[in-house]
């Protein structure tokens, strides 16, 4: 029992494409609450959120870095079929956040990838952060996968598309996390290659988004089925959706924040499966 000491409050963005918007949406309810979180978890492009969030970039601001974002700037092959290197979305984080390492940032922070050398996730929190991001971003059949050190690193919703476990491993005693893809399980009439591998994809990050649900003390998802997780299409509808899910659970989570006096700390998970950078 621990008495008298402020908790540790993290959180967790999750990964979904473009249905990630939503994180922008989430950010401006925590803005207007006045809530600071102690440690920033992301996934695929919940890192690109999570790491500007952590670089202190205010929802306004992400706003305006993400409308001008189209598909051929992170997408850039043009050849059908061919994967594309990750140099767009790392242009992205170098323009928005400069090139920088994670160890910069504001808040501490940490991107989750999967080393397809080992097979294992990978939790970054030290390195280069505009390559850390690209890696947890890199879609196999979409992207080619990301040196990183004696790494290979590719989408870390592979092996956990919602990170909440990660605050909680350094030290948070609660987490928020948001699944901004609560709809992520559906099927494809297509043969095309990337519509399977697509597809596929869905049903592996079906599994592991459930230790995401079980880590977190409150859920924020967003209703986002009738957006494409690859079409930046109904861009402010996707923010405004997660402003609207952040407000409705705003009461769990500022219980959260007013838990100041006596609680219980969490024991930490196994580490096993995960390398940490």
């Amino acid at each position: 029992m621990i008495i008298g000491r402020k908790p540790k409050i993290g959180i967790a963005f999750g990964g979904g494409g473009a249905r990630g918007f939503t994180h922008i949406g989430v950010i401006k309810a925590f803005e207007e609450y006045g809530l600071k979180f102690d440690y920033v978890a992301g996934t695929s492009v919940g890192s690109i959120m999570g790491a500007a969030y952590a670089a202190g970039k205010s929802w306004q601001q992400l706003y305006n870095i993400a409308k001008d974002v189209k598909v051929k700037d992170i997408r850039t092959n043009k050849i059908p079929l061919m994967p594309s290197k990750t140099d767009g979305i790392e242009s992205v984080m170098i323009n928005a956040l400069g090139d920088i390492n994670i160890e910069q940032l504001k808040t501490k922070f940490s991107a989750v990838a999967v080393d397809i050398k080992s097979t294992k996730e990978v939790c970054i929190s030290h390195g280069n952060l505009a390559k850390a991001v690209a890696g947890s971003c890199c879609v196999p059949g979409v992207f080619v996968p990301v040196e990183f050190g004696d790494m290979l690193l590719c989408d870390g919703g592979l092996q956990n598309t919602i990170p909440a476990d990660i605050p909680r491993y350094f030290g948070c005693d609660y987490v928020v996390a948001v699944d901004c893809n609560k709809s992520r399980t559906y099927g494809t009439d297509s043969s095309k290659f990337i519509d399977v591998i697509s597809c596929a994809i869905r049903i592996l990050m079906k599994s592991n988004a459930v230790s995401g649900y079980i880590n977190a003390d409150v859920i924020i998802a967003p209703e986002t089925k009738r957006f494409k997780s690859t079409s930046t299409d109904g861009f402010e509808d996707m923010i405004e959706e997660g402003y609207k899910a952040a407000i409705d659970i705003m009461p769990e989570i500022i219980k959260l924040f007013r838990k100041r006096k006596v609680f219980k700390s969490k024991p930490k998970f196994k580490t096993a499966d995960i390398e940490f950078v």
